[in-house]
């Protein structure tokens, strides 16, 4: 198997694994109970509070565990904007955002407030001089997701946050950061965002662990009520395993992350520099980050081709996991061709990826062009 779609997920490492065997079987207590295994417990999920910390570049108690990226984009909009909706009711984002926000902002809408959705440049990105233009006095929340999930396109948040402070806007910054933690180097205490949000599945930790990064200071509503974990605004008995292996995977991703990263963006290059070559047609759809390549071949349909590379147990994707059906809306977003969206590949990479992996995949695409699309190819 050639697992190519780690902007979907990754697999789970082993270390990370045996962090949350070891939680379920043997250090299995409630973290809020005050007995020994309650303690031990509870020891075990703040020792994976402070790695994460350390990888985010924040304190231990800024992070809050989610339950995964989508609850922590949620958590951000909605308690975001109720915390402010007495000083306006006005949200910038971009036509790019993952569907957790995309849908988070058609709710609040529906509410009263008004988004405006931004555009992005030619490269896909959203620029801060975007956000400056469309910044007004009554603009409570800019959310802008720091790499896209489809393309790899990263925008400069630290520079958004520079508008808004040049600008002595009022609104908080939020950014997705589930494809950009630990593949982008960002501190949080650097970045400028009031809050970030990421997930441990796209790391190697399990499905169904995140965490939303709250700037220190700032009082963020609640978004799940009941009892008093994670500092009383988020309820819920705290998943252990998931979070002891999130720990352990993030402290590993960032002990790796340089060699990594390096290793990843000369993955990318190798693949665009064969398929560029041996390709005809092939576009690269731009885009920064090291582990995504998003590319299309005009003409093809993705569907067909992502079913012969199944055959080879080959695994790609033709955009975002969490979109069933219909066309990109990242790449319609961008402007560009329906002959473009419909012939859309995306391959994404981890620390695990091989350069032989890589080649067996261009060898396939090669195939594919020659047997089921001779005319074209």
């Amino acid at each position: 198997m050639i697992y190519l779609d780690n902007a979907a997920t990754t697999r789970v490492c082993p270390e990370a694994a045996a962090a949350a065997a070891e939680m379920m079987t043997n250090n299995f207590g409630n973290p809020s109970a005050t007995y020994r295994l309650g303690r031990e417990a509870k020891a075990a999920v703040d020792e994976a509070r402070g790695k994460i910390a350390k990888a985010l570049g924040c304190k231990p108690a800024e992070v809050f565990f989610t339950a995964c990226g989508s609850e922590g984009d949620n958590w951000a909009l909605f308690s975001g904007a109720e915390k402010m909706r007495h000083s306006g009711k006005h949200i910038i984002s971009s036509v790019l955002e993952h569907d957790a926000i995309r849908k988070s902002l058609d709710k609040l809408e529906k509410l009263g407030y008004e988004i405006t959705r931004l555009k992005p440049d030619e490269t896909g990105s959203i620029t801060p001089e975007m956000v400056a233009q469309a910044l007004r006095d009554d603009t409570i929340l800019v959310s802008l997701m720091l790499v896209n999930n489809e393309t790899g396109a990263v925008t400069d948040i630290a520079g958004v946050a520079r508008v808004l402070k040049a600008k002595n806007s009022q609104a908080l910054l939020h950014t997705d950061a589930v494809q950009g933690f630990l593949k982008v180097p960002f501190r949080a205490d650097k970045l400028g965002a009031d809050l970030i949000t990421i997930s441990g599945h796209k790391i190697h930790a399990p499905k169904g662990i995140g965490a939303l990064y709250i700037r220190s200071g700032l009082k963020l509503p609640p978004y799940l009520h009941g009892g008093g974990q994670e500092q009383g605004i988020r309820a819920g008995t705290e998943a252990t395993p998931q979070i002891a292996a999130f720990g352990v995977a993030a402290e590993l991703g960032f002990q790796q992350m340089p060699e990594a990263v390096k290793r990843m963006a000369e993955l990318r290059s190798h693949a665009i520099e064969r398929l560029t070559k041996e390709l005809d047609p092939i576009r690269i759809i731009p885009g920064g980050a090291p582990h995504i390549l998003s590319i299309s071949l005009p003409g093809y349909r993705s569907e067909v081709l992502m079913n012969f590379l199944e055959a080879r147990e080959i695994y790609t994707s033709r955009s975002s996991a969490c979109k069933k059906g219909g066309r990109s809306h990242v790449l319609e977003g961008m402007g560009l061709p329906p002959k473009v969206i419909d012939g859309a590949l995306r391959v994404s990479f981890s620390r695990f990826t091989t350069l032989e992996e890589v080649d067996a995949f261009c060898d396939a695409l090669k195939d594919a062009q020659k047997s089921l699309f001779p005319s074209l190819g």
